[in-house]
């Protein structure tokens, strides 16, 4: 018979853990783990504050001058450099999200997420880089192809076109990068990182993140202490919460529906989309043991939309906001603006073959990252 490998809420935690409120959830005791089990145990008006100080909820600034890099003038983004030179590049799709969401949630989600952070940092002087969403057709499992709405890009094309943005952004001195993702293409991002450091091996932070398994917790259903009354899957409970919050003039909760997907194996195979029983496989790691989303679930949602509500979305937005606070505060720490990990530790370059290439760009002596000689591959860019 199974047991639970977390010790009764009686009982004291073993070294590094901290026990929550509810004894089947327990955080690791890091800075990270006390923040998320603060934000788990807070009340609403709490919450409420936290959100604040990011200045949420807040309509998308794509079109908002000197919110991305792209939209503001060179001289501003030079001095913003100069102050802070990590990058958060948010990652979306172009996907059905069922008659009730547009199909562009995933991108406005995470960049309305990155546009918090910077809104946070700005009142102490820190301006927080933001690149435009690289992908707003991203690449697809499997599963998901020929559903109306949803638009795949094949991976090795999406894969290549963030390795040339990532090798773009590297030159201009932003050599701190974190995509944040909002969307199923994990492997396709995983492998975008691991080819660009096997192909150019720069000095740097290099970081993909699925926001929400970062903060799964504040995902869980009732039974753990959590505010849900399904798991995180498609569309449904969590991503139309989200919507409801961050973007409620999108939403027609008339037209949102609960639906079921059709499974072919008993529960404890595959884990859902934030990974929150961490059973033997993801759920991107296996195709065939369900029906494909167009005869499963057409209506583009796959759990329960219509039980939705923009309070739901609080918690887990705060705990992101929170977590991409200590990670951009911890990247300045260890490598203050400017500062990269040692060349001679992070790849197999010569520090002095470096040195040019990791000067301000256009400064004297400075060389673009484009006629660095690859390490054993061809040097056609």
């Amino acid at each position: 018979m199974a047991t639970s490998t977390t010790p009764p809420k009686t009982q004291p935690m073993p070294p590094g853990w901290l026990a929550s409120d509810n004894p089947t959830v327990v955080f690791e005791d890091t800075r990270i783990g006390r923040m998320k089990k603060e934000l788990f145990e807070a009340s609403e008006e709490e919450i409420d504050r936290v959100l604040a100080e990011y200045g949420m909820p807040s309509p998308v600034e794509w079109g908002k001058p000197g919110t991305y890099l792209q939209m503001m003038p060179r001289r501003q983004l030079l001095d913003e450099r100069k102050k802070n030179d990590i990058v958060l590049i948010p990652i979306g799709c172009t996907e059905n999200h069922g008659k009730h969401l547009p199909s562009a949630t995933d991108t406005l989600f995470v960049s309305q997420i990155v546009e918090g952070v910077r809104r946070y940092f700005l009142k102490r002087d820190i301006p927080v880089a933001l690149a435009l969403p690289p992908l707003n057709y991203g690449s697809h499992p499997y599963h998901h192809y020929g559903m109306p709405g949803t638009v795949p890009v094949r991976e090795d094309i999406s894969r290549e076109l963030l390795i040339d943005m990532m090798l773009g952004l590297w030159n201009d001195g932003y050599r701190k990068q974190i995509l944040i993702n909002n969307h199923g293409h994990l492997w396709m991002l995983e492998a975008t990182i691991q080819q660009f450091q096997k192909r150019y091996q720069l000095p740097g932070i290099f970081r993909v993140m699925d926001w929400h398994r970062a903060v799964r917790e504040m995902f869980y259903t009732s039974e753990r202490g959590g505010q849900y009354g399904t798991n995180f899957v498609h569309a449904e409970e969590a991503e139309t919460s989200l919507a409801l919050y961050l973007l409620p003039e999108m939403v027609e909760m008339a037209e949102a529906v609960n639906t079921h997907g059709k499974p072919y194996l008993p529960d404890g195979h595959f884990d859902t989309s934030v990974d929150p029983y961490q059973r033997p496989s993801r759920w991107s790691e296996g195709e065939g043991h369900f029906a494909i989303e167009i005869f499963a679930t057409p209506e583009g949602v796959v759990g329960n939309a219509a039980d939705a509500s923009a309070a739901k979305a609080k918690r887990p937005l705060a705990a992101i906001l929170r977590y991409l606070t200590i990670l951009i505060e911890d990247i300045r720490e260890a490598f203050p603006p400017g500062v990269v990990p040692p060349v001679n530790e992070v790849t197999l370059r010569n520090p002095e073959d470096m040195e040019p290439f990791l000067r301000e760009p256009l400064s004297e002596g400075w060389k673009p990252v484009y006629a660095l000689p690859r390490i054993g591959q061809s040097n056609i860019f």
